[in-house]
């Protein structure tokens, strides 16, 4: 059975949050309009940030605290607030409300490669700063994963050792299953590994935080996170 924890909230009809999956960021409720619930909830805590941290989406956000969490942060109690923005392209209308100019906030980013351009495109439009190369991305505290988060976690982690956590976690079967599929079968197992964890309901967020906690078990935390956390 997954790991559960107690709340002590409330949702949004004054009923007790009583079973909050051990992956999940406080205050997590599930269905199709999670994304965005996990949104709102992290834009209700920027009014005392100092640092805001724009991820594409939850798994990101689980990933990051996680990661976090592994280092001995406390992300809180320093104002790092974590926000989940629906996807590469709102991030024009987040820097608008939180950009410069006059901003009183730090911004820390991370996106994938396949999406690097548009965030580029975004700071130099809302004069977040003029980044040319990926290094000048950083220095503004944009960091980019090759090719996604998820490649960065199963090459840190690595084939084998997933396959082990998916053992642990009682997955074995299932990821089994989909090596078999015929048009699974044959491939490269990171290949494999990918499609399984973005495949089923809550997979690739439980899985974010398992694989970020095994890659600081192994001291593999993938660059762009740990780059990132050293600069918030």
């Amino acid at each position: 059975m997954a790991a559960t924890r107690r709340t002590g909230a409330d949702d949004e009809r004054g009923r007790p949050v009583e079973a909050l999956p051990a992956w999940a960021p406080d205050g997590y409720v599930s269905g199709p309009d999670a994304p965005i619930r996990a949104m709102e909830r992290a834009l209700t805590k920027i009014g005392d940030a100092e640092t805001v941290v724009l991820v594409e989406g939850p798994s990101d956000q689980i990933a990051l605290e996680t990661a976090a969490v592994g280092r001995g942060r406390d992300l809180e109690a320093e104002r790092v607030v974590i926000v989940p923005i629906g996807g590469a392209h709102a991030i024009g209308r987040f820097l608008t409300g939180l950009g410069p100019p006059g901003a009183r906030v730090r911004l820390a980013s991370l996106c994938d490669l396949h999406e690097e351009e548009i965030f580029r495109r975004a700071l130099v439009a809302h004069r977040v700063g003029s980044p040319r190369t990926r290094a000048d991305m950083e220095h503004l505290g944009f960091y980019v994963c090759v090719n996604d988060l998820e490649d960065e976690l199963i090459r840190a982690v690595g084939g084998a050792e997933i396959e082990a956590l998916f053992d642990a976690q009682g997955d074995h079967r299932a990821f089994r299953s989909l090596q078999s599929q015929p048009g699974w079968r044959g491939r490269e197992p990171e290949a494999q590994i990918r499609r399984f964890l973005g495949s089923g309901a809550h997979r690739k967020l439980r899985y974010a935080r398992l694989l970020v906690e095994a890659a600081i078990g192994r001291d593999r935390l993938p660059r762009p996170l740990d780059a990132l956390l050293a600069a918030v």
